[in-house]
């Protein structure tokens, strides 16, 4: 809380400060963190959980919006997270799902009045397919950007993205707008990742 408190110290009042808590807790220590930072003024508690009526309840528990559903697949998947009310910002990887099943879910989410952001944790190609599906939906919300990447990232595009001002402008390129470079790409194999430990998630 303190942590936060500084951010918003910092930033002001007119940034918004978007809290991602993942799958760290259950619907106990959930309701614990969110019900402690509400009066922050948190732009959103983002908030991954399987169970649309546990997410529904944490969602009527706090004033803050919650934003959820980054890990689900399709229409079927999303569904009755809508129909639960579970959620303000509907979250969509749009590589996962593929820019014709995204579209869909988006127009589902716009009948139930829901904004949409995508999931953009990935690299530039990622950026600019979510770019291009933001610009066909009336109900865009905001878009991700991951910058703690690899030094090399930009190698392995042909076109990197143009951001100004805070905006991303679209590319006016063939397909996404960048092609892959598959010299970059042999230069850096991928390798076996370290084993990671993860901590027993609160609630």
């Amino acid at each position: 809380r303190d942590q936060l408190g500084a951010f918003r110290e910092g930033a002001g009042a007119d940034i918004e400060i978007l809290l991602d808590l993942n799958f760290n807790y259950r619907t106990e220590g959930y309701l614990s963190v969110t019900r402690a930072l509400d009066d922050l003024g948190l732009g959103w508690y983002e908030i991954d959980i399987y169970d649309p009526d546990a997410l529904s309840l944490i969602r009527r528990s706090v004033r803050t919006p919650i934003a959820s559903c980054e890990s689900l697949f399709g229409l079927r998947g999303y569904r009755p997270f809508f129909e639960r009310q579970s959620m303000d910002v509907s979250i969509i990887d749009v590589p996962w799902n593929g820019i014709w099943q995204s579209l869909k879910i988006a127009a589902l989410a716009e009948s139930f009045e829901v904004n949409v952001a995508p999931h953009n944790f990935y690299g530039h190609l990622s950026t600019l397919m979510s770019a291009h599906f933001c610009a066909a939906i009336p109900n865009f919300r905001i878009m991700e950007i991951d910058i703690d990447d690899v030094p090399w990232k930009d190698d392995i595009v042909t076109q990197t993205p143009r951001i100004e001002n805070g905006q991303l402008l679209l590319p006016d390129g063939p397909g996404w707008g960048a092609d892959l470079n598959d010299q970059a790409i042999r230069a850096h194999p991928p390798r076996e990742a370290e084993p990671r430990q993860y901590e027993r998630g609160m609630g």
